[in-house]
C-alpha cells in the first residue's frame, strides 16, 4: 500500500530502511524529542522491521519525497483494535531539521484518511511528552485533541517530563474535513 500526498508518499517500510533508521536513532536530537533511552544494532531494526511486517494489526510507512524518493521520517498505525474501532500512532521526522516545513502535517494527513476512510476505525491515539512542544503544536493544528496528562512520566537525562495522551475521534475527522470542503468551495 502507498499513499500519495503534494510532496510526500508513504510507502510500507523494508529492511533497506533499517540504516536511516538506525541512524535517527542515534540522532541526540532526535532521542530527546521522543525521550529514547535504548541503543540500538542495526541488526535488531532490520529484525523489529521484519517483525512489524508480519503484524497484521500495524501498518508501518516510511514518509518519502515524492521529488527524489528519499526516506525523511517514518510512522505507524499500530495495536489496530477493529472490534472497539481504535489504533495507536507515531510518527518520527529522520532528523528536526525536516520539522517545521509540513512534511508531518501531509503524512498525518494521509494517515488520517487511511484510518478514519479505509480502516474505518474510530478513535486514533497518541502519546507525546511535554517538552516536545513541535510535535504537540502539529497535533493540535491536526486537530488531536488532549485528553490526560500523565505527570512526570519519564526521567530522561535528570529531568522529568509529562506524557500527554491525545486523540482525535472519527466525528473530530468528518467535522474537520468537511469545514475544509466548505472552505475551499468559498475561495
Amino acid at each position: 500500500m502507498q499513499l500519495q500526498h503534494e510532496r510526500i508518499h508513504l510507502r510500507p517500510l523494508t529492511i533497506k530502511d533499517a540504516p536511516l533508521l538506525l541512524a535517527a536513532s542515534q540522532d541526540d536530537e532526535i532521542r530527546y524529542v521522543t525521550a529514547t533511552k535504548a541503543i540500538f544494532t542495526l541488526e535488531q531494526i532490520q529484525q523489529h522491521i521484519k517483525i512489524i511486517n508480519s503484524d497484521s494489526t500495524r501498518y508501518d510507512f516510511a514518509i518519502c519525497l515524492n521529488s527524489n524518493n528519499k526516506m525523511i521520517g517514518e510512522l505507524s498505525v499500530f495495536e489496530i483494535d477493529q472490534e472497539n474501532k481504535r489504533a495507536g500512532f507515531r510518527i518520527s521526522m529522520s532528523s528536526l531539521k525536516l520539522t517545521g516545513k509540513g512534511y508531518g502535517s501531509e503524512a498525518l494527513q494521509l494517515t488520517l484518511h487511511l484510518v478514519f476512510n479505509e480502516l474505518r476505525l474510530n478513535r486514533l491515539q497518541l502519546e507525546v511528552y511535554s517538552h516536545n512542544a513541535n510535535g504537540i503544536a502539529a497535533y493540535e493544528k491536526a486537530g488531536f485533541v488532549t485528553e490526560g496528562v500523565i505527570r512526570e512520566s519519564i526521567n530522561y537525562n535528570g529531568i522529568y517530563f509529562d506524557e500527554l495522551i491525545m486523540s482525535m475521534l472519527k466525528s473530530d475527522y468528518e467535522k474537520l474535513t468537511n469545514a475544509k470542503q466548505i472552505a475551499s468551495k468559498l475561495i
